[in-house]
Order: structure tokens, then sequence, then C-alpha cells
């Protein structure tokens, strides 16, 4: 069915329409399908927007205004072709430690919780603040999609419910929920689901869609029969698996599926290039790698043994919510010394945010804004410190690339969130800051302006550096300039900056969204949009 049969769909937005997508678990898909059903609405013609009231993730996203929220709900705005606001994902969970989280509302840290006492304390005024930033999308948006998280039959957390049943029960959404086929026990899952609700939250469920489906679906027909007559519920589709789709994960527990990346397109003998990736236990915003794994010459390893370090060409140090706690877990594994030999031998180095604190001398955290622990060593690669502040840096940068060995500075721009502050100790003439940056324009008001300023750290002959911003990977021309510093080292010839990773995520969208017009009844998903009352949020 084409974009414009489908705009013959009519629903009454005076007020947004919603709708939910729940899921029987975590990593089902929810995240995804959220995306997909965004851009089909945005393509037909409707106002969308992106909801989910609270998340729990280590992978942020920073608004233009310089907000914090979580990165699926910054790549769902994307699927919508707007920008993303706190209202998107008003409440934040960022965790620091076995069972304590730092709380970000509307984008800006409140303070650190641990679970039973966010339970107890916090979780009674979150639900009004959720419900207010729902209204508010409900206002601007033709429709909402809003995502729940893990799964709404955990009994043990329904008297406190502000994200699956209890959020669907205040905007009056009609729930779409979403099984994962890969992992087995597909019908189990949707039934016990069922049966574990409550009866009021089983008929808000409109219908199914069973996720990542691998081979014929003529031999699944007997058990989606079954399904529907066992429930009295329809299966909205059944979504076959999509490889390389090429849109960001919403948290590290996808990365223990792909330990390995590299280009579909690239055989063996073109991934000239091996690139490693620290898994830290508290790994933050993994998606800074992510066009890294689309590159024909790379080969983008995640390890987390010593065992598993190889002959690297580049050793990646990523962002961290708790970088002291990482920097003594990599010490207490030996990845520091494997880090010191690799870099004595020539080998190169890059720390981003977290990383790049643990490239400096020492590190000082006396308030304990992340960690227990006040002060460690650093890697001792540059003569600065850092200390950690209270106040969050979150600001969306632009700026210019200048390596030494560059004939041209590389214009960049990302994204910065880090509460520690670097002290350079001392001058050191093989030492020099690689970028100019300053607050992006966009975040400013019409005619103001803000500054440049020195940002991160290198030496001399580019090997060995870091920084804070974040998504520096996703600037096409100063990640191929990086990439052929390290083809050079090993007398390889340089390759064109082919790889336009912001065009590709643009197709990837688009290619999601016809996926689910292929396969999900947009028809009945339309129709479960048009059955709200006009009382609801």
């Amino acid at each position: 069915m084409s974009p414009s049969e489908e705009k013959v769909y009519s629903i009454d937005t005076k007020r947004g329409r919603t709708i939910m997508v729940q899921g029987t678990a975590s990593d089902v898909g929810k995240s995804l399908i959220t995306a997909a059903l965004c851009r089909v609405f945005k393509t037909d013609g409707w106002r969308t927007a992106p909801f989910k009231s609270q998340n729990m993730s280590l992978n942020s996203y920073v608004t233009w205004d310089g907000k914090e929220i979580g990165r699926a709900q910054g790549m769902q705005a994307d699927a919508c072709v707007i920008l993303a606001t706190t209202d998107m994902n008003p409440i934040l969970l960022k965790p620091t430690g076995e069972m304590v989280s730092q709380v970000v509302v509307h984008g800006k840290p409140l303070r650190d919780y641990d679970a039973a006492e966010y339970r107890e304390k916090y979780l009674p005024t979150a639900g009004s603040i959720v419900q207010a930033s729902l209204r508010r999308l409900r206002e601007d948006y033709d429709i909402v999609v809003l995502e729940g998280a893990g799964s709404p039959a955990e009994i043990n957390l329904k008297d406190r419910d502000i994200v699956n049943m209890r959020m669907a029960a205040w905007a009056d959404a009609p729930v779409i929920l979403v099984s994962d086929i890969d992992r087995g026990g597909v019908f189990a899952s949707i039934v016990g689901t069922l049966e574990l609700l409550e009866q009021d939250e089983r008929d808000r469920v409109g219908g199914f869609i069973i996720n990542k489906f691998r081979g014929d679906v003529s031999l699944l027909q007997p058990g989606l029969d079954w399904l529907e007559a066992r429930t009295g519920k329809p299966v909205l589709g059944v979504m076959p698996y999509m490889p390389g789709l090429e849109l960001e994960d919403e948290d590290s527990l996808s990365l223990s599926k792909h330990h390995t990346h590299f280009h579909k397109e690239g055989n063996a003998e073109q991934r000239e290039l091996d690139i490693a990736v620290i898994r830290l236990p508290r790994i933050s915003n993994f998606t800074d790698m992510d066009p890294l794994r689309f590159e024909k010459d790379v080969q983008l390893r995640y390890i987390e043994h010593a065992e598993q370090w190889g002959n690297p060409d580049a050793v990646i140090v990523p962002g961290s919510k708790n970088t002291i706690a990482d920097l003594i877990w990599l010490k207490e594994i030996g990845l520091d010394e494997l880090i010191q030999k690799h870099v004595s031998g020539g080998g190169a180095l890059v720390g981003i945010c977290g990383g790049y604190e643990m490239l400096g001398t020492r590190l000082y955290d006396p308030l304990h804004v992340e960690s227990a622990i006040e002060e460690t060593d650093g890697l001792g690669f540059f003569p600065f410190e850092v200390r950690f502040a209270e106040q969050k840096r979150t600001v969306r940068v632009e700026g210019i690339s200048r390596f030494r060995g560059h004939d041209l500075p590389a214009l960049i721009e990302g994204y910065e969130i880090h509460m520690g502050e670097v002290i350079w100790s001392r001058e050191d003439e093989t030492d020099y800051q690689p970028f100019e940056v300053r607050e992006h324009q966009a975040n400013l008001a019409i005619g103001a302006s803000s500054a440049y300023v020195a940002e991160g750290a290198s030496k001399a002959d580019g090997k060995l550096w870091g920084t804070f911003i974040h998504g520096i990977l996703h600037n096409d021309d100063f990640r191929r300039h990086w990439l052929n510093g390290l083809r050079e080292s090993k007398g390889l010839p340089g390759l064109p900056a082919e790889l336009r990773f912001q065009e590709r995520r643009e197709a990837a969208f688009d290619r999601l969204a016809e996926h689910a017009r292929k396969y999900l009844n947009m028809p009945l998903i339309y129709e479960l949009l048009g059955q709200q009352k006009e009382e609801a949020l």
C-alpha cells in the first residue's frame, strides 16, 4: 500500500492521539518498533512524537537546548524529523553502581537514588511529571507513540508503575504487545503476560507483533491462528529480522550479541584495520563507535578480557558512567598493562569522555559525584588531572579539528555529557589540544554567538588522543582522516571518505518504515488510534 493510500485514514486530532508499544521482556525490539511507527505516521502526514516516561540507560542523547534524554527517544525523534525535547523522556535513570542510579529529570541530574529509596520516595512525584510531559506533547502533535519498559507483567513493580500499563491508562492508549520469537517461547510469553495482567489491562491490549522472525511464516501460521483464538486479539504482524539496519541499539545489552562487527560488503582481506573497543562494565554512549561498523576496511571488536586482546591497530576506551570504578576494573584485569604496551609499541589509542579522563595522571572525586572512591591514578599519558564537579556539562558543540599532519582542518560537531573537569598541570611540547569548539549555534538565540575554546588532548603524531566530544567519529571526513592515518602507519594507501553516515541513517529509517508497512496491519493499527476517549490526558 502506498503512502498516498495510507493517508485516507482519519483520526480526530483535536487532541493528539496515543498508541503504546509494550513488550513481553526487555530487548524484544520495542524501541525500533516505536521508531518504525513514528516514521510511518510522519510519512503519512501526521505530526508525530515519541514518548517514554522513564528510561534506564547509559546511552543518552543531548537535545538542542543542552538537556539529556534516553538515546532511543532521541533516535525516535529523528525518525519523526523533529527536534527532541525532554518531554519525550522526562525521567532518565543512569546506573552508577549496584542498585544505584543517577536520576535525571527533564534533562538535568536530580540526585542519586538507590532502588528502594527511588521507588518509595520519588515515584509518587514522578507520576505527575510524566503525565504533564505527555499532556504537552498531545497539545503539539497529532499522534504520540509511547514506549514501555521491560514487561508490564512485573508483579513486584506494578503498584508503583509509571511506564507501562498505568501510563497507558493515564493516556487511554491502546497497547501493542511485542514479543521476540528469536528467543523462543513466543506464544508462552504472550499468553503468560496477558494472564498476569488485570482484566482492564488485558482489555487495553489491541494486538500483538511477533518480532525478529526468521524463516517461512506459513509454518508459523497454525500458532498465529491458535494465539488469536486463545486470546481473542489479533496478530498485527510478524516482523522479519532486519540485518544491517544501521540504527543504534537502546543499551549495552545488545553488545553481547555482536562482539565483532564488519562491513557486510567487505571480505576478510578488505578488513585491513582491527579496532578494539574496551567494553567497560559501565560503558556509556557506545553508539559513538557505530560508524566504524560500516567502514569497509574496519573490523570492530568489543573486548572485556585480556585473552581477547589480539593485535589491534587501534584501541578505543569509551565513555563510562563511573570512570574511576571502570579504571580500577581495567587495572584489576590487566588491560591497563596491555594498553601501555600497545602504545609503547606504536599502536593508536583513543579515549572518549570517560576514556579521555582515564588518559591523565590522576582522577579525583572528593564529592563522590560518580564513585565512592575519592581518587586513583590515571593511565598517565597526558599531564592533566580530572576533578569531578557537581554540575554536569551537557551541550551540543561544533568546531574544527586541527590534527597535525592533516592538510586542512576538518569540521566537526557532537555533544558533551560529563561531570569531570580536565586541569592541565604543565605544558609539554609533545602534547596539544587538537579541537577548537563552541556551543552549537543552533542552540543560541538569533544573533548570539559563543567563543571557540581548545578541547581534547593529542600527542604530536596523532596516534594517541582523547576528547569529551561524543559523536566525534560520526563526522565523516574526520573519521576517514583518522582511519587513513592508521592505514598509512601500516603502509596502506588512504581511502576516500565514501561513507556518509547520516545519509545512511535516514535511509535506514525509510527502510524500517517500509518494512513495517509490508509486514504490519497498518489499517488495524490506525483503527486502534481512533478508539480513544476525549477525557484521557
